[in-house]
């Protein structure tokens, strides 16, 4: 082989094992917990939201969190544990400050994995 095909060889090596972990999405729609499942389907029969809904999966006092952000003004976004219950609300509300209950969630939060993003856009 030549030196540059055998490059080409190694670099598309690198890139299949490269791609084989998917950042952007751990939880797969078999590996989904049934709550976030059921969460994500009652999002899609709503209007779309503007901006467009999304949930992110972070690392949080040592935990796995989901986060629904605000849809808009004074409604609050929604910080969920593992298994489905509401630990908090990070912002938003009439005050925009949440619920005061995770104050320091939005600097304290790591590992940010969009698990499901609205698709149809804002109409």
């Amino acid at each position: 082989m030549t030196v540059l095909r055998r490059q080409l060889v190694l670099l598309t090596f690198l890139i299949s094992v490269a791609c084989g972990h998917n950042a952007v999405a751990p939880d797969s729609a078999s590996s989904m917990p049934a709550w976030l499942a059921a969460l994500i389907h009652e999002l899609e029969a709503q209007p779309v939201a503007n901006p467009p809904a999304f949930i992110a999966r972070y690392d949080y006092k040592d935990q796995s969190v989901y986060f629904l952000p605000q849809r808009c003004c004074d409604i609050m976004s929604v910080l969920y544990r593992a298994d489905g219950s509401v630990m908090c609300h990070p912002d938003g509300g009439l005050n925009g400050g949440g619920d005061g209950k995770c104050v320091d969630f939005f600097v304290a939060r790591k590992n940010e994995w969009i698990i499901w993003r609205d698709a149809r856009g804002a109409r």
